[in-house]
This record gives C-alpha cells, sequence and structure tokens, in this order.
C-alpha cells in the first residue's frame, strides 16, 4: 500500500521511517524534504492511504478531502470537532467511500493495558467505585519551543486524550459527564497541568502534566472487596498489580512475588 505522510515533524519523520518504502510522497509546507508543500497537490493516483501529521486545527479540512477522494486516513491524535466539520460528519463520509479512518493512540496496544482490560473483563472483580488516574511526563518546554503546540490545547490534547481513550478501552463507558477542577499554565502559554474528573455512579479523578520529572501513569481501580493498582513506566518495564493485599509482579499468567 502506498503512502503519503502529510506534515513532517517528529511525528512525521517517526511515521516515515516505519513506512520506508512504502511512502511515495512527504507534504510539508516548510520542510526542505517534502516533495509537495500542500496535499491538494499530491496526484491522487499515486498513493493509497495518508498518514496525517498536522497540527489539530488543519487536520479535519485536509481528512474530508482525503476521504472524499476513497483515500484511507491514520491521523495523529487527538482528532477533535473543528468549527465547519464535526467528527460524525468524517464518520459518516469514511462509511460512505467504504474506506478507513483511523486516530493513532498506542497506549492502548501496551501489553499491561490490554491484559488489564482482560482482567475487567473477565468479570472477576466487584463492582467497581472509584478510578484514579495519573499521566506525566516533561514535555513542558518542547511544547513551549514550538510556535503551534504552544497556542492550542496543551496538556489536554496531548495527554487527556490518551487519558480518554484508555478508559473506554478498559470500561466502554462512553457517558461521562467530565468536570476542569484545576486548569494551570505554570510554564506555557497553554496549560501544561490538570486535574479534572467525573462524580457520576463510578467515580473518576484524573490528573495529568507536562511538568512531571519523569514518564510515569499509574491507575487505581477500586471496587468491591479489592483494589487493583497497575503502575506503569512509560517504556512499559516496570509494572505491578496489587490485589487484596498480594502483591504480584504483571507478567500474565500473573506470578505471585516471592
Amino acid at each position: 500500500m502506498k503512502v503519503i505522510i502529510v506534515g513532517y515533524g517528529v511525528q512525521g519523520e517517526k511515521r516515515k521511517r516505519i513506512a520506508s518504502n512504502d511512502c511515495v510522497a512527504i507534504v510539508d509546507p516548510f520542510h526542505n524534504k517534502a516533495e509537495f508543500k500542500s496535499v491538494y497537490d499530491v496526484p491522487l493516483n499515486i498513493f493509497e492511504s495518508a498518514l496525517v501529521c498536522t497540527p489539530d486545527s488543519q487536520k479535519n479540512d485536509i481528512i474530508s478531502y482525503l476521504l472524499e477522494n476513497s483515500k484511507n486516513v491514520l491521523v495523529e491524535k487527538p482528532l477533535l470537532d473543528s468549527k465547519t466539520i464535526k467528527l460524525h460528519q468524517l464518520e459518516k463520509l469514511a462509511k460512505k467511500k467504504n474506506v478507513v479512518c483511523y486516530t493513532a493512540y498506542n497506549h492502548r496496544f501496551e501489553p499491561h493495558f490490554i491484559n488489564f482490560k482482560k482482567f475487567v473483563d473477565s468479570k472477576k472483580l466487584g463492582k467497581h467505585y472509584f478510578l484514579r488516574m495519573f499521566y506525566g511526563n516533561g514535555t513542558a518546554r518542547l511544547v513551549k519551543q514550538s510556535k503551534w503546540r504552544d497556542q492550542e490545547g496543551g496538556v489536554v490534547n496531548d495527554l487527556a486524550s490518551h487519558i480518554l481513550d484508555t478508559y473506554l478501552f478498559w470500561f466502554k463507558n462512553k457517558n461521562l459527564e467530565l468536570k476542569v477542577y484545576q486548569r494551570s499554565k505554570f510554564e506555557n502559554n497553554s496549560p501544561d497541568h490538570m486535574i479534572f474528573g467525573s462524580q457520576g455512579s463510578f467515580k473518576i479523578s484524573v490528573e495529568i502534566s507536562m511538568i512531571s520529572w519523569r514518564n510515569h501513569f499509574f491507575a487505581d481501580l477500586f471496587q468491591k472487596r479489592e483494589v487493583f493498582i497497575l503502575i506503569l513506566y512509560v517504556n512499559g518495564d516496570l509494572a505491578h498489580l496489587f490485589l487484596e493485599k498480594e502483591d504480584y509482579q504483571v507478567v500474565f499468567p500473573l506470578k505471585k512475588k516471592k
């Protein structure tokens, strides 16, 4: 399958390394390696799919054009409603043209996330009471150095989107009413730290930060009788499961620590 890469920044370069010879063109208005400055200039007969790695404000128009021309799309997260093009319109268009439009969320493919989901789906846990999640990294300075990233949603677009995708992957409940409790701009023009949650029957508390001293994720799931805790460093080299006061190393199937 022949692909083009639209937007040749950090993510675009990563996609190019993976796509290798399947990439027939790079599209970027500024990069000197780009063959085209605009996606609208690329001949439609040279590619079947597009990897869209542009700023958020440009995504919906580009995706709409690609889908209208029967091209598959992989777009970097997050994909949000724009003022003129809503997500349901893109979904309807993709179905009409019989093509795929997929938002790239990598965390749901982490082995520990998958195994956690399997454990939740196994129905071995009691009634869920409360979910607490933290996701932090130290990218505030990188965002500040980017003219477009520091003008948009900041930590909301970057990390909250991961949290929400992870929640939907684990629990499938889309009926969330979220409330922001704290949103701060400690180092950047855009938000770099936020606390939000939901006060529904299944309560959720989330903290996300770009000013964390290391990449770190954890999730605490409290339910009837047990506490299930997943601690995961983003590089995936450490995770722990605590269940009914027994401490397990997360190597599935579960093995009790000596």
